[in-house]
């Protein structure tokens, strides 16, 4: 007999594409066109596993996965989506949802969700039937599930963890057995007040259900880890002993969307950008040369001859802006050449000497030695090294330190260039926003500097990363690989 699925979606053709990649996979497809209709229809047929769309009339789909979820915890809800918005997707998270998915979406993709999804009902059954005693925890969190795991007592007390996720935690395993699960996710010394998100946990020993949310956990190097949160009750006696919590690494999906929306966001602008850059600059000229032209035929105690110089200057201002927003809109092909990592980073700095001398910035220089030969576009990674570097040292207050660094990872071909600063650091909640375009907490600056940087970088095949305290500073890392870039015949 087939498995039973619902799909919901207001789109037919989309409905019709789906159930035949449905059907192929081996399913009994039920449908709805909105969230009213698919709740009958799931009160009736009670399917496993439910698809939906978001945005629909008469209920969209974040609306009936609660509704689902409050009916049935352990219904696995897909959400779809046309919008790569990644507050619905943490949103849907949050609520429950098991995966989202971009449209249009391939019979692979669905493949490999319901490979996920049928993979988590199972570890989810074995899981139930194999935590009756400390032996069978064993057996759950080391061998079924290969996701993070915790064993946590209704006092909050971690009474195992799997092998999975101690390998992400800076402890020991005797080191986090028998302490509180809020000390070691969220370096707590309370428990988490749901404020900001929900504890399932908490909701799980209150309700005696099974739980859902997503939280942000602390790893190894203190980065950043989005976990979908899943707690589950073991009873004895009627009573709850120990909650099995099951996390699931989604920090890649997340960072994914991010990023694609971030380019989109690029591209979108840097159309505007270019289109806008050109109508403004030739007024803009106009403008200027009429005010110097004015400003030749006054005498500088004219009160008039001031005014026109602040016009003058102000339009300059404006131009060195539409400078950035062509930069911004062209970035255009990197012009490969053989060139020593170590060269560049040194005449970045002599660049910005003059620059650090003003502020009273010292400038420190870290080289490895060695450092193989990159294919790179000399001026346009030494414009982007400058960006950082001008950054940092805007950054700090007289007395502070830039420090260029350059070393070689052998293990996958890549060479490092990290510039890091002793300054202020970046507050949290600007390190999403730090590359998108015309976001600056300068009061003077466009906004695009780092982003035409990320752009550059991008080009090269490279990546950059940012780490931020507002107590140690701020750390950008550009990898670029080695010989691998394009060639400018």
């Amino acid at each position: 007999m087939k498995e039973k699925i619902l799909l919901v979606d207001n789109n037919e053709n989309i409905r019709k594409d789906i159930s035949n990649s449905l059907d192929r996979l081996g399913y009994h497809v039920y449908t709805a066109q909105n969230g009213e209709e698919a709740l009958a229809v799931f009160k009736e047929v009670n399917p496993p596993v439910v698809i939906t769309d978001i945005r629909m009339p008469v209920m969209n789909g974040i609306e009936l996965l609660r509704r689902i979820k409050s009916q049935s915890p352990d219904t696995e809800v897909i959400i779809i989506t046309a919008h790569g918005n990644v507050d619905f997707a943490i949103r849907s998270l949050k609520d429950g949802a098991t995966d989202f998915l971009l449209k249009p979406i391939s019979y692979e993709v669905l493949e490999t969700a319901f490979r996920r999804v049928h993979e988590r009902i199972e570890m989810r059954r074995r899981a139930r039937e194999s935590a009756e005693n400390r032996a069978m925890y064993d057996t759950a969190v080391n061998n079924l599930i290969q996701e993070d795991v915790m064993v946590i007592a209704p006092d909050y007390r971690i009474l195992e963890v799997n092998d999975t996720f101690l390998k992400k935690l800076p402890y020991d395993r005797e080191e986090i057995i028998g302490r509180h699960c809020y000390e070691i996710s969220h370096q707590r010394r309370t428990p988490c007040d749901g404020e900001e998100e929900l504890c399932p946990l908490k909701d799980t020993l209150l309700s005696g259900k099974p739980s859902k949310s997503t939280h942000v956990h602390r790893g190894k190097d203190n980065q950043e880890i989005y976990h979908a949160i899943s707690t589950y009750p073991i009873f004895k006696d009627g009573e709850i002993k120990s909650v099995i919590e099951i996390l699931r690494d989604v920090t890649k999906d997340i960072h994914l969307h991010k990023e694609m929306l971030r380019q989109q966001k690029m591209i979108s602008v840097g159309r505007l950008a270019a289109g806008v850059a050109h109508e403004i600059n030739n007024p803009l000229t106009t403008i200027l040369t009429t005010a110097m032209l004015m400003q030749e035929d006054l005498g500088q105690d004219d009160p008039d001859y001031l005014e026109l110089k602040t016009i003058a200057d102000e339009a300059i201002r404006c131009r060195k802006i539409i400078s950035s927003l062509l930069n911004f809109a062209r970035q255009s092909r990197p012009v490969i050449d053989e060139h020593d990592i170590n060269d560049i980073v040194q005449d970045s700095i002599v660049l910005l000497r003059k620059q650090a001398a003003f502020k009273d910035v010292t400038l420190e220089s870290k080289f490895e030695a060695g450092i193989p030969i990159a294919r790179v576009d000399k001026a346009q990674i030494q414009q982007s090294l400058v960006n950082l570097g001008l950054n940092a040292i805007d950054a700090i207050e007289p007395g502070g330190e830039v420090i260029f660094e350059t070393r070689f990872s052998s293990a996958d071909s890549y060479v490092e260039v990290v510039v890091s600063d002793n300054g202020k650091g970046i507050p949290r909640e600007h390190l999403d926003k730090i590359f998108d375009p015309f976001f600056t907490t300068k009061e003077v600056g466009t906004g695009l500097g780092m982003s035409i940087t990320l752009g550059l970088i991008k080009q090269h095949k490279g990546t950059i990363h940012v780490e931020s305290s507002t107590e140690k500073g701020t750390t950008f890392t550009v990898r670029l690989p080695v010989g691998s870039g394009k060639s400018n015949e």
